[in-house]
C-alpha cells in the first residue's frame, strides 16, 4: 500500500493519511475543525477559507482560476522542498486546472527567514516567481552572500529589493506570521506541508500521489455539491 513520509520519516498508509485530513472538514465555510488543530480561541480566525486559499499578499502559481487549490509551507532551505518543486510543478502544468498557493514558512533558522523575507521583499518589483524559483533550485544549503549572488543573476533589481525589505518589512513579517499561525493550527510539523483542495497533507508526495489526492479532492468537492 502507497505510504506518506514526512520530514521527521513518520509514515502512514494512504488511507490513513487521508483519515487524517479528512478530518479537517469544512468549518463555516473555513478549513478546519477543532480536532485537527491547536486548540486556542484564535483558530476559527487563522483557518478561514478566505486567509488560508485567497490571501491577497501570498504569490500565487498555476492556473489562477483553477478549481483546485494546493497550498504549500515550504523553506528554501529544506531538501525535500527542492527536490519535490519540480515534480509538483509538473503535476500542476499536466493537470492544468490547479491553482498553487505559495506559503513561505522559514523554520530551518536564520538564513530561511531572512530567504524568505527575501522572495516577498522581491514581490513588490514582481519578481517574487524569479526569487523563489532561484532559491529553491540550489542544490546546497544557503548562506546570504549565495542568495545575493542567485537573485542578482535572476534579474531581482538588488537596491530596489533592499528598500522594500526596509520600506515593507512590517507587511513581510505579517505575511510571515500568518503563514506560521496557519500552519502551526493545522498541526504541521515540517516542511514541505500540504493542503490539497480541503485536505490537509502532512509531508512528501510522489507525482502518482498528488495526482490522486487532487482527484479525491475534486470527489469530495463534487459530493458535496451535490
Amino acid at each position: 500500500m502507497t505510504k506518506f513520509r514526512d520530514e521527521r520519516g513518520l509514515a502512514t498508509t494512504r488511507r490513513g493519511a487521508l483519515t487524517l485530513i479528512g478530518a479537517s472538514a469544512l468549518l463555516a465555510g473555513g478549513l478546519a475543525t477543532r480536532s485537527a488543530i491547536a486548540a486556542t480561541s484564535d483558530d476559527d480566525e487563522v483557518l478561514t477559507e478566505a486567509k488560508v486559499l485567497r490571501d491577497p499578499d501570498v504569490p500565487v502559481a498555476g492556473n489562477l482560476d483553477g478549481d483546485i487549490s494546493i497550498v504549500e509551507w515550504s523553506d528554501y532551505n529544506c531538501p525535500y522542498c527542492r527536490k519535490l518543486e519540480p515534480e509538483l510543478r509538473q503535476v500542476i502544468q499536466d493537470d492544468g486546472k490547479v491553482r498553487l498557493v505559495m506559503k513561505d514558512w522559514p523554520i530551518l533558522g536564520p538564513v530561511s527567514v531572512t530567504a524568505a523575507r527575501i522572495a516577498l521583499a522581491a514581490k513588490f518589483q514582481d519578481k517574487y516567481h524569479q526569487a523563489h524559483d532561484a532559491m529553491i533550485g540550489v542544490s546546497s544549503r544557503l548562506t546570504e552572500p549565495r542568495i545575493n549572488e542567485i537573485l542578482a543573476a535572476a534579474g531581482v533589481d538588488m537596491d530596489r529589493l533592499k528598500r522594500d525589505l526596509t520600506g515593507r518589512a512590517k507587511d513581510i513579517d505579517a505575511i510571515l506570521k500568518r503563514n506560521n499561525d496557519q500552519a502551526e493550527a493545522f498541526g504541521f510539523r515540517g516542511t514541505p506541508s500540504f493542503i490539497v483542495g480541503k485536505f490537509r497533507v502532512p509531508g512528501v508526495l510522489t507525482m502518482a500521489e498528488f495526482e490522486q489526492v487532487i482527484a479525491d479532492a475534486r470527489k469530495a468537492k463534487a459530493s458535496k455539491s451535490n
